[in-house]
């Protein structure tokens, strides 16, 4: 891996597409931690001095980026997406609101998707096609 997140805050200001990618990339289920990762990433990006204004952004071009983030890390691919919503700090009480009003995020029905039961063998066979894409990195 090319970025430690124990590194200074300068990291997180210049590749902040970076560092959500190696989020994405670490978390344990096929769907479903979106929010949780948008949640820590803004928080981390609020206490290296900015923030991600991700009300504004849209959720298939979100997915797009961070899928290419995924599959070439490190080449600022992320990073160039998501530097038109980077802005000074919000508040800390502005910013969870900010998160669920994120495009995907805001509960509507027809945004949010659920797979399955990872005992549903198509759920399963996904999950250990993604285990397998990993593994080979």
């Amino acid at each position: 891996m090319g970025l430690r997140l124990g590194q200074d805050k300068d990291t997180m200001i210049e590749r902040p597409g970076e560092v959500m990618g190696y989020l994405a990339f670490g978390h344990p289920l096929l769907d479903g931690n979106g929010r949780t990762i948008m949640t820590l990433h803004s928080v981390l990006a609020q206490r290296a001095g900015f923030s991600i204004d991700w009300s504004a952004t849209n959720k298939v071009d979100d997915l797009n980026a961070l899928t290419s983030e995924l599959e070439r890390p490190g080449k600022g691919i992320l990073d160039g997406y998501l530097a038109p919503f980077v802005s000074k700090p919000i508040d800390y009480d502005r910013l969870a609101a900010q998160v669920v009003r994120a495009s995907g995020l805001d509960g509507r029905i027809d945004t949010d998707e659920i797979l399955g039961n990872s005992a549903d063998p198509e759920v399963k066979a996904q999950y250990e096609a993604m285990l397998r894409k990993r593994m080979r990195r």
